[in-house]
């Protein structure tokens, strides 16, 4: 069986915050993190995951790729949606914005299918000329910020909209988790949202094309194979006229 090359963004971080893992020696380097669940998730929907690294030409990647994964981790740059840095703002990591922009620019212009998920789902957003609210606290609202609750429990729903990708993929509802601190001020041009939270917060999205599809909690720590990895590998195999 034909399975689609999917690639998955990740992070890069100083070897030095891996702490005594890393001998003394090593700690100056760096090293490339993928959460493993993404690839998992993509396996066993059916596809090839490949876990991508900023140290190739971003187009270049892209041509040899059936579709991308856009993972979550660090807030994106304020200064990409016209902000400033407010005080509750999280670690940034502009190198990977750069990267992770290019990555997309390039994955549209090839339309590729894309999911994107967590920051992914906020840089797809700001890609499209969206904003960002900085910070919300775990009071406010549905509760986003669930960091001290297990990944892989759900902490609240979410509503879905009527004749959306997600809505054929869940139903009306679904129960999601939530690690993130940050959601969609201002929704992007060309963007449809497909999911609310109960206090209206935009908890997905779709590209007018179809070909993107957005979500602000983490499918690959929920049930396996989760659906929105089905999606992007059929929709993969349904491009590449794979049976």
């Amino acid at each position: 069986m034909v399975r689609p090359l999917i690639g998955v963004t990740g992070r890069r971080w100083p070897a030095s915050l891996l702490g005594s893992s890393v001998p003394k020696g090593m700690s100056g380097l760096s090293v490339d993190l993928h959460f493993t669940d993404y690839v998992h998730s993509i396996a066993l929907a059916g596809g090839l995951p490949v876990e991508l690294t900023r140290d190739a030409d971003a187009r270049e990647m892209v041509q040899h790729l059936d579709g991308l994964v856009l993972s979550g981790g660090a807030d994106v740059e304020p200064a990409r949606y016209g902000a400033q840095p407010e005080e509750d703002l999280g670690v940034l990591e502009t190198d990977r914005d750069e990267w992770e922009f290019t990555l997309y620019e390039a994955a549209r212009e090839r339309d590729l299918p894309i999911l994107a998920i967590c920051r992914g789902f906020q840089l797809v957003n700001v890609a499209h000329g969206g904003t960002l609210n900085q910070h919300v606290e775990l009071d406010e609202g549905a509760g986003h910020p669930q960091w001290d609750v297990d990944g892989r429990t759900a902490t609240h729903d979410v509503s879905s909209v009527p004749s959306t990708i997600l809505s054929g993929l869940v139903g009306e509802h679904a129960k999601v988790n939530s690690l993130h601190h940050q959601t969609i001020e201002r929704l992007g041009d060309g963007l449809r949202a497909s999911a609310f939270a109960s206090d209206g917060v935009v908890e997905g999205f779709e590209t007018t094309d179809a070909e993107v599809l957005g979500v602000q909690w983490h499918p690959e720590l929920l049930e396996a194979p989760d659906v929105t990895f089905r999606w992007l590998v059929e929709r993969c195999r349904a491009r590449l006229l794979i049976p």
